[in-house]
């Protein structure tokens, strides 16, 4: 039985990050519970422009970070834009398949560079634990199924998915299956939250791998301490706050989404490597 390789990509750009910190310990998490050999290897995408090599790896995850999510001349851009490619076009011509998941920053530049919609900068820097909805598509969508109706998980975003274009997702084969709580007295249209780009291309613009600890953290930095109170007001950051560890929120997530795409990704490959065998 050969090793199963995971690829995480560090988009932080150099910047200290709960969330990639949270997303190496979950992989780790699992590589410990898992009877198989499992690899993982970190890449610097952006401030290194490193970039694993799509045919060696099985399992890949892209990590949220900071700035603008469109172009800016950057040479890992067009690095990254290929790998999305190669990643998408590798399960269409291959029976073994390539797992990607893709987090708030990952999942803007792939919404962008398949041409899914609008997205652009928000009146306000958004942070705090949201919650999230389920669309039609997304009642059916398997890494959701414990969770609640709706979930709660944390976003952290300065930008936001708006106006989808349908006949692209359509055209694509790829579905919505989360969108952020209505809010009646915004006259606003309502962001995307999750995409199905594909049977193995999952992404998210909230954060699934966050935890309470990490949250604490980043809400030491006050640019996300002012983001929550000028958005939900002082009663609610500090109801946030005392939330922030019930077993029914951001945990639930946690211990969920990741987890559910890793085991799902490790059982598929796994059947076709024995089918080859």
């Amino acid at each position: 039985m050969r090793d199963l390789r995971i690829a995480l990509l560090d988009m932080n750009n150099n910047q200290t990050n709960q969330g990639f910190k949270n997303i190496r310990e979950i992989s780790e998490a699992f590589q410990k519970q898992s009877e198989e050999n499992i690899s993982i290897e970190i890449f610097d995408v952006r401030y290194k422009n490193e970039f694993p090599d799509v045919e060696k790896f099985d399992i890949f995850i892209s990590s949220g970070g900071p700035g603008n999510p469109h172009r800016e001349g950057f040479e890992w851009e067009d690095k990254f834009a290929g790998f999305l490619d190669t990643v998408y076009e590798y399960n269409q011509q291959n029976e073994t398949k390539k797992f990607l998941f893709l987090v708030c920053h990952s999942f803007q530049l792939a919404s962008i560079h398949w041409d899914l919609g609008n997205i652009c900068k928000r009146k306000s820097y958004s942070f705090g634990v949201m919650p999230v909805h389920k669309t039609e598509e997304g009642e059916q969508e398997f890494l959701f199924k414990n969770l609640p109706e709706p979930f709660y998980a944390v976003d952290s975003r300065a930008y936001q998915f708006i106006e989808p274009n349908h006949e692209r997702f359509e055209e694509l084969g790829m579905k919505i299956v989360a969108i952020e709580k209505f809010r009646p007295h915004v006259n606003l249209e309502r962001a995307v939250m999750a995409i199905r780009f594909s049977d193995e291309i999952f992404g998210t613009q909230f954060h699934p791998e966050a935890n309470p600890e990490g949250m604490i953290e980043n809400l030491k930095d006050e640019k996300n301490k002012t983001a929550m109170i000028e958005n939900f007001g002082m009663e609610k950051y500090l109801e946030t706050i005392d939330r922030m560890d019930d077993e029914d929120k951001i945990m639930l997530t946690q211990s969920q989404i990741l987890p559910r795409f890793l085991r799902f990704a490790k059982k598929n490959i796994l059947k076709e490597i024995e089918a080859m065998a």
